[in-house]
């Protein structure tokens, strides 16, 4: 009987001492989760941080490359308007020189405008003095050039380039009219006639049904009938009108008087 409480105590204390045991073996590894989770919570946030540092580090270099594109094409840009600026120069000194050129040219025609209009009226005043000494042929149509011309000289929209040139170009038909032939038909005391001009040295005339033939006498200033140059007459006309081959014919010719 005395034997019985020793080994009721023993297992109390064996059943205590585990029961310690136990709980130191849970403390520790309870001790030990909360390292593990401490550490693993240490370790997510290095590599957070890690990854945001990376997306840095790369929206960093993003931006630096875009800026290093960006300054690249500036100095593209700025070489390129370098360029421009030169070229705009050069034509703003080309300009210069000829707006300085311009100037004096203008000084010089406002000079030689001022020369050439008196020029121009005695030029004018000696082309009509000319046709009313000249043999009477196309009369109207010389006294309408030469009215034409006068009213044109008057006039202030017309610009003296274009005025020298009309004049000029009267004076162009009359040399023409001296070394050609022409036939056309007008009126010789109310008698409609074919006038044959040969040059400007003779104008000779003959009536529609050939009965009359005449010329102009440059020293009386009259028709002379002179039925003589009839056939002359009839093949200049053919002549004239390209119906013959060119050939000699006999013509009216005034013969100028020695000037003493």
């Amino acid at each position: 009987m005395s034997q019985k409480p020793k080994i009721f105590i023993r297992t109390v204390l064996s059943t205590a001492c585990a029961s310690w045991m136990l709980m130191v073996a849970q403390g520790s590894l309870a001790a030990d989760a909360a390292t593990v989770n401490g550490t693993v919570s240490e370790q997510t946030k290095t590599e957070v941080a890690a990854i945001d540092s990376q997306k840095k580090v790369v929206a960093l270099d993003d931006e630096a490359s875009k800026s290093l594109a960006s300054y690249r094409q500036m100095i593209t840009e700025a070489q390129s308007l370098k360029g421009y600026n030169e070229q705009i120069d050069q034509q703003v000194k080309s300009q210069k020189d000829q707006i300085a050129d311009m100037t004096g040219q203008l000084a010089v025609i406002e000079t030689t405008s001022r020369e050439v209009l008196p020029l121009m009226d005695k030029m004018l005043a000696a082309l009509s003095g000319f046709i009313g000494l000249d043999i009477p042929f196309l009369p109207t149509e010389r006294k309408n050039r030469i009215a034409s011309l006068q009213s044109m000289m008057a006039r202030a929209d017309v610009s003296t380039s274009e005025k020298y040139r009309r004049l000029v170009e009267a004076y162009q038909i009359e040399v023409e009219y001296g070394r050609t032939i022409e036939v056309y038909q007008g009126k010789v005391d109310d008698k409609t006639v074919d006038f044959l001009r040969t040059g400007r040295v003779s104008l000779m005339y003959q009536t529609l049904d050939a009965k009359e033939t005449g010329y102009w006498n440059a020293e009386t200033k009259k028709w002379v009938i002179d039925n003589s140059f009839k056939e002359s007459m009839e093949k200049g006309l053919k002549i004239a009108k390209k119906q013959m081959a060119p050939d000699f014919i006999e013509v009216a010719i005034h013969t100028p008087l020695e000037v003493k």
